[in-house]
């Protein structure tokens, strides 16, 4: 990837006081001030459902499609507009074949919502749910190419571990699974928007993400993309507005056809007037800003922070083996005791995930903040 110049902190954007030092990305994004605007505005369009007319039910969405394929590097018809990731993760399940004796690859630890729906899969059907055990250099690629096998059949895997950000490479897990004939589900819950996402290297046959950590936008919101040839698939609900033609309202009468594309795996009620614009406005504001952008000056920041925390003697991970946008701090003795209270306590928000302290920063925090974050690490230590 071509180097690219970094941003300059974008803190004005967002309403964060000049005390609060909020590292904590991973967990939960602050709102955009735009974007709030833009959720209080679309709410507010249900004082007056006389203005509503049956497109308006469609057009937002639309506008969400091509929004979302421009970070995904699809089209517009390749994406749903899902609540979570849990239920696109379940509706690619739905539609992927699994038999008795085959296998489904997920990594150790991995979040839940990539495990619960694969574990009940297994169960159902038989198949051997297998997990790829933490390694202890970050690379989990290794791991992963060497238990996938012609059993295989999905590998339900992020872009990188929800607890420390070392990466998968993806492209080279896809290049495998065409040789075994696998299927290949990605979460990129903790990727989309803050790294670059190689659609035509990485071809997953789902790919989901849910909107409220690193699209900065609301909750119950996310992003479903489906490879077209899984758009004749079995959605998981059976609404209105995804059939032929359902902007006519006036047509009472049952259409078995569905629109082309992935809409058919939409979430019912897609048309959600207070969450959908917000989503949108953060969406635009991540295409302004520009995902390689975003991600060159999150690497600056996580770099600083690895670099400090090195220094005192603590473990992190090489970065050519986790997201530049990630950080997992890990103590050589384990985590001490109290570390999360005495961070809550200076007003340093970070998380504890597993054995490490997961720092995550976004482009509302300062050189400040990477000060205050070392200075409060010191002052524990």
């Amino acid at each position: 990837m071509t180097a690219q110049a970094p941003l300059t902190n974008q803190r004005d954007l967002f309403q964060i006081p000049d005390e609060i030092c909020y590292l904590n990305c991973a967990y939960i994004s602050p709102l955009l001030k735009s974007t709030a605007e833009a959720g209080k505005r679309g709410m507010e369009r249900k004082l007056r459902p006389w203005e509503i007319s049956p497109p308006d039910f469609f057009s937002t969405a639309q506008q969400i499609r091509a929004t979302a394929g421009s970070l995904l590097g699809s089209t517009a018809n390749e994406v749903a507009i899902v609540p979570s990731a849990s239920y696109g993760l379940a509706a690619a399940a739905r539609n992927l074949p699994v038999h008795k004796g085959q296998n489904i690859l997920v990594l150790a630890e991995q979040y839940p919502s990539n495990y619960y729906v694969w574990e009940s899969m297994a169960r159902k059907t038989g198949a051997i749910l297998r997990s790829v055990p933490r390694p202890a250099d970050g690379d989990w690629t290794r791991g992963i190419l060497e238990m996938l096998d012609n059993d295989t059949a999905i590998a339900a895997l992020p872009h990188c571990h929800w607890s420390d950000g070392t990466l998968v490479d993806l492209a080279r897990v896809r290049h495998r699974l065409d040789q075994t004939g696998g299927a290949l589900v990605v979460d990129l819950t903790q990727s989309l928007g803050a790294m670059v996402f190689d659609l035509d290297a990485i071809r997953p046959d789902f790919a989901v993400a849910a909107a409220y950590k690193w699209l900065l936008g609301p909750y119950a919101t996310g992003l479903l993309y489906v490879d077209p040839r899984h758009h004749d698939g079995d959605p998981l609900e059976l609404p209105i507005f995804s059939r032929k033609n359902a902007v006519q309202f006036s047509d009472i009468s049952y259409r078995n056809e569905f629109e082309p594309g992935a809409c058919r795996f939409d979430v019912g009620e897609v048309a959600n007037f207070a969450l959908l614009p917000a989503l949108h406005d953060a969406l635009l504001q991540i295409l302004e800003w520009q995902v390689p952008r975003i991600q060159a000056s999150l690497a600056e920041r996580t770099a600083i922070i690895a670099t400090e925390a090195s220094a005192l003697g603590l473990e992190v991970v090489d970065p050519m083996r986790r997201a530049p946008h990630f950080l997992g701090i890990r103590f050589p003795n384990g985590l001490p005791v109290g570390l999360a209270e005495h961070f809550h306590e200076q007003q340093v928000y970070v998380s504890v995930r597993g054995d490490a302290l997961r720092v995550t920063p976004h482009l509302y925090n300062t050189e400040d903040d990477q000060k205050r974050f070392i200075h409060v690490l010191r002052s524990f230590m």
